[in-house]
């Protein structure tokens, strides 16, 4: 997929957080692709960040967010992050709602982070993966929301063109695990093919 990633610039920082549950699926995780097509972004993966240096580090030198819908959440349709000196940061859990919430729970610097959350009509274009609920999307589909109303609180400056074409690899994606699912037999073999010329 990586021939369809235009990478961006952004003022924020994106953070993504991934479970490593997440991190094995590296053909079809939207977290890496995400992570690829922003320029100013930086992905760990583990469950417990307490202790871990360099998110402490971002925690510390940047006004700092978390995509987590709560009472107390920032509702960026609505309001633009606080002014600050700092650069801000937010940042991505990119796991299943389950390992979310552990994650969230365990990690004891991201229980300082202030939260912030947006209100969609959207629905996920994911359909070879069944969300638990019809609202969830997946984490590039979350954050191509996030620019779009970045730029509308004019936080951001991302072209239009940019952010349309954000979930160019996701779509490619999808195109290729629905052909795959179409046709397995094809691809099988071009598969043992290819591994067999390669040793």
């Amino acid at each position: 997929m990586c021939e369809h990633i235009i990478p961006i610039e952004t003022k924020t920082k994106f953070v993504i957080l991934m479970h490593p549950k997440e991190f094995k699926k590296v053909k079809n995780n939207t977290g890496h692709f995400t992570h690829k097509s922003l320029r100013n972004s930086e992905l760990f993966v583990g469950i417990d960040f307490s202790e871990h240096r360099r998110i402490n580090e971002i925690i510390s030198s940047h006004e700092s967010y978390i995509l987590f819908p709560s009472k107390d959440s920032l509702i960026l349709n609505e309001k633009k992050p606080s002014k600050s000196a700092k650069p801000l940061a937010i940042f991505l859990i990119d796991s299943t709602w389950g390992c979310t919430k552990k994650m969230f729970t365990v990690s004891k610097n991201l229980q300082t982070l202030k939260h912030m959350s947006f209100h969609t009509l959207r629905k996920s274009i994911y359909e070879i993966k069944v969300q638990p609920q019809e609202e969830y999307l997946s984490t590039i589909e979350s954050t191509q929301i996030v620019l779009e109303l970045l730029k509308q609180q004019k936080v951001e400056t991302i072209t239009k063109d940019a952010l349309e074409h954000f979930l160019d690899p996701f779509v490619a994606m999808i195109a290729y695990q629905k052909e795959l699912i179409a046709n397995p037999k094809s691809h099988a073999v071009r598969f043992r093919r290819g591994r067999k010329s390669s040793i």
